[in-house]
């Protein structure tokens, strides 16, 4: 009898503090795990939001269909905060504090993750691929914060270096948001002259909502600009690109960083993008539409949503795959701790990517290499990896 009894109460020990671990970390029980991003699916930046969400939920749904993770089911709750720093605040202080989640995922924005971070690092909560490559996005502590790609800072620096190596261009200038995310990229452009041989020449700054460019261009312009890295929303970096056409300014190089590199922009009617260049951390995806994986991707993509796949499209989904890497490699014992220990084993290539990914204890970005590519026929052409 002692010995039954004995054995009852380990159980129900061992049953405890299997419950109490749970009850420790936030958005784990034994069915399910919560995953939050604050988004911008209807703001300026709204065509990376949306199809960054859609790829993350197919990736999503394909492994709760298949059983889930350790026998969890993965919740993902998605806030659109519409590119409004007040309305990131607000979105994170709700999936943070009233849904409970595990961990964050695909957050737009990098103030709009500076802010989060307030409320995440006091409780260890993981922030995943943030849809920023901001510097910032890995600023101690760096235990619970994991990037995608190299930075905007240093995708500027590789985009003016190849414009230099290629057409000898040393005359640098500026057209930025004045925010973290803007301000890093003209930073990069400043910070660099020396290394690259360049000079910094001039720079205008924009409001998120700006619709008419017209003086910026020609200012710009005036002062013998040669290449152009913009730091933008979606549609004001087209209408720049496009404006300067318009004027008859065809020899000025504009080069866009990650936040601009989408299908949408290069398809623009009438060539208005047409010689755009971008820095990124990935090749585009319909650069490869006819390669077996990501031809995979993107009619999965197509039949469950209705609409064509994008890069950002794949760049969701491959967020989640990750997270999903790291969720299995943490074990059943779910944990913030375990997670991190989990991220730092995930290593593989990413055929749908085209890069490698890879983390390890004091390395939390994924991809290293940066990709360098020009606007032809309306697509993304690669130029260069570096």
């Amino acid at each position: 009898m002692k010995t039954l009894m004995k054995s009852v109460l380990g159980g129900a020990l061992a049953l405890g503090m299997t419950q109490a671990a749970f009850a420790e970390t936030q958005g784990v029980t034994d069915s399910e795990i919560v995953i939050g991003s604050a988004n911008d699916l209807s703001g300026i930046f709204a065509a990376v939001g949306v199809p960054a969400i859609n790829g993350a939920n197919l990736k999503i749904k394909e492994v709760n269909e298949a059983g889930g993770v350790h026998g969890r089911q993965i919740r993902f709750v998605v806030e659109d905060h519409t590119y409004q720093l007040p309305k990131a605040a607000q979105a994170f202080n709700k999936l943070v504090n009233r849904d409970k989640v595990f961990a964050m995922m695909l957050t737009l924005g990098t103030p709009h993750n500076l802010a989060g971070f307030k409320i995440l690092d006091p409780k260890g909560i993981p922030n995943l691929n943030p849809l920023s490559a901001a510097r910032e996005m890995l600023s101690e502590p760096i235990d619970n914060k994991y990037t995608g790609f190299a930075s905007y800072y240093d995708q500027t620096v590789a985009g003016i270096k190849y414009l230099n190596e290629q057409f000898g261009h040393t005359n640098v200038c500026a057209m930025y948001l004045p925010t973290d995310f803007g301000i890093e990229i003209a930073t990069a452009a400043k910070e660099s002259t020396e290394s690259l041989g360049t000079t910094f020449v001039s720079e205008t700054t924009h409001k998120p909502d700006e619709q008419d460019f017209v003086g910026a261009v020609q200012k710009l312009r005036s002062e013998n600009c040669e290449v152009i890295v913009m730091a933008l929303g979606v549609r004001a970096g087209i209408t720049v690109v496009g404006t300067a056409k318009q004027l008859g300014w065809t020899e000025a190089k504009f080069l866009n960083t990650s936040a601009g590199f989408l299908e949408p922009v290069a398809a623009v009617p009438n060539g208005v993008t047409e010689g755009l260049y971008a820095a990124a951390g990935w090749v585009d995806l319909a650069a490869r539409a006819a390669d077996p994986v990501p031809a995979a991707f993107i009619k999965a993509y197509e039949e469950e949503y209705g609409q064509p796949a994008s890069g950002f499209a794949m760049l969701g989904y491959n967020a989640a795959e990750t997270l999903v890497m790291a969720l299995e490699a943490a074990g059943p014992d779910l944990t913030h701790e375990s997670f991190q220990k989990g991220m730092e084993t995930v290593d593989y290539y990413s055929e749908l990517l085209d890069t490698r990914i890879a983390y390890g204890p004091g390395d939390h970005q994924g991809a290293d290499e940066i990709t360098i590519s020009i606007v032809e026929g309306g697509k993304w052409k690669l130029l260069a990896r570096q």
